[in-house]
């Protein structure tokens, strides 16, 4: 699924990597304990969906090649935050949805899981 057609779905907003909207994400996995996301393992582009929004999250997603990252329940992204994704070629994403709503209304749109 393309990330402008989850920001679509989401009613999210792009904070960060604007110019990468076209790029695919095969599977989401949702989590805010980041020692859950330094587990996984994959080849395929995984989107995280948290409500963790401070500068570890960058930093386990950067160590994990995350390379989309989505903010739940409204949360703001700092200046800080958006410098270190911009570096690691990152999508930033905010939505006022809840996590469960996201990761439901995602999943109904045939986005895939981790696992």
């Amino acid at each position: 699924m393309k990330i402008q057609q989850i920001i679509s779905l989401i009613e999210g907003t792009i904070v960060e990597g604007e110019t990468l909207s076209n790029k695919e994400v095969d599977c989401a996995f949702a989590s805010d304990l980041m020692s859950d996301v330094l587990t996984l393992k994959t080849d395929k582009t995984v989107m995280l969906i948290t409500g963790l929004c401070n500068m570890q999250t960058i930093r386990t997603c950067e160590m994990s090649d995350i390379k989309v990252i989505m903010f739940v329940r409204g949360k703001k992204v700092t200046e800080e935050m958006r410098e270190l994704a911009e570096d690691n070629e990152m999508v930033l994403i905010t939505t006022d949805f809840s996590l469960y709503r996201t990761s439901g209304l995602l999943f109904g749109a045939q986005l895939s899981g981790v696992y």
